[in-house]
């Protein structure tokens, strides 16, 4: 396992990070105690979590098992998505943001938060109002670095020049999604965060389970995320996915590794990537997922899998501009 600078933070995390949504979902505490066991014998340091993620109970999983070594750990969490019944139980208001912050301390056992997410944009209010609240839970020692999850790259950018002109912490992680068959993130995003220099911790790798080697020409998954879940199902509708599903299992056969293993390579093989962000149901399916750091990713493999998709255009649409 390798580990990283995390953006300008001069923080160090491993080359991969594990998230921890499954935790008390499709994964019991007894299994998440051995996926949580399996990470750090690879060498994994670094846990992604929020405090929507089955409940709460993904971060009361992470907060016993992380008990013993909490110091050598770097721990996420999240809030802007609903966390109760109450009317202001959402969004990225100040009163939310404090109350999930202090939700989260207590689920996690912890008096810090290392890096704090906006799990979303939230359009209604002002950028300032969430900054500022941000900003003090920083100062008050209970979160060290602030984050933007699903956020576009304007969003990202207004962020930091407010921060930048009001002296205030900025967001130094990003967390898109990202994978061969959701590529949308190098148009504007990824660039900005390698200008910017913020660390990236991108999720769904895997593509929602189309890289994960189910896909063939002669056969389709009739269970999986993609075919039971809605979200998933319209997530990955575009024209193209399964084609390149089938093309890269194809692919990974040929070279002899783990369609997942690759998956996870190729997305770690981007400059702008810090961590992907690996998950899994059990130790078994999460395997491929930890050997994905024993493929050497060349610039040669990683332009031959990209080809397998569709590149997206430049952020202004001069085609001719391409290289």
């Amino acid at each position: 396992m390798k580990y990283k600078l995390l953006g300008s933070t001069g923080v160090k995390v491993s080359e991969l990070c594990f998230g921890t949504m499954s935790y008390g979902g499709d994964a019991n505490e007894e299994e998440s105690g051995r996926m949580f066991k399996a990470c750090r014998d690879a060498g994994i340091n670094f846990f992604d979590c929020a405090n929507v993620y089955s409940g709460g109970k993904s971060e009361e999983i992470l907060g016993r098992l992380m008990a013993g070594e909490r110091d050598d750990l770097v721990i996420t969490s999240k809030c802007t998505q609903a966390a109760g019944e109450d009317i202001n139980a959402v969004g990225s208001s100040r009163r939310h943001i404090v109350s999930s912050v202090e939700a989260s301390l207590k689920r996690l056992n912890t008096d810090r938060i290392d890096v704090y997410f906006m799990h979303h944009f939230d359009y209604n209010l002002p950028l300032e109002e969430s900054l500022r609240a941000l900003e003090n839970l920083v100062q008050s020692g209970k979160v060290l670095y602030i984050g933007a999850s699903n956020y576009a790259a304007w969003q990202v950018a207004k962020a930091l020049g407010i921060s930048a002109r009001q002296g205030w912490s900025r967001f130094d992680v990003i967390q898109p999604m990202y994978s061969l068959v959701k590529r949308q993130a190098e148009t504007e995003i990824l660039p900005m965060a390698l200008s910017e220099n913020v660390g990236v911790i991108s999720y769904s790798p895997v593509g929602g389970g189309a890289l994960s080697g189910k896909y063939t020409a002669d056969e389709r998954p009739k269970d999986g995320r993609l075919v039971a879940n809605d979200l998933y199902a319209k997530r990955y509708s575009a024209e193209g996915t399964f084609e390149t599903a089938i093309a890269f299992t194809a692919l990974a056969k040929k070279l002899g590794v783990h369609p997942v293993s690759l998956a996870v390579a190729w997305v770690g093989g981007h400059a702008a990537i810090t961590s992907p962000i690996i998950g899994a149901r059990n130790v078994e399916q999460l395997k491929p997922s930890l050997e994905s750091v024993n493929i050497d990713m060349t610039p040669e493999l990683r332009a031959e899998i990209s080809t397998l998709s569709a590149t997206p255009p430049l952020a202004n649409d001069r085609l001719e501009d391409q290289v």
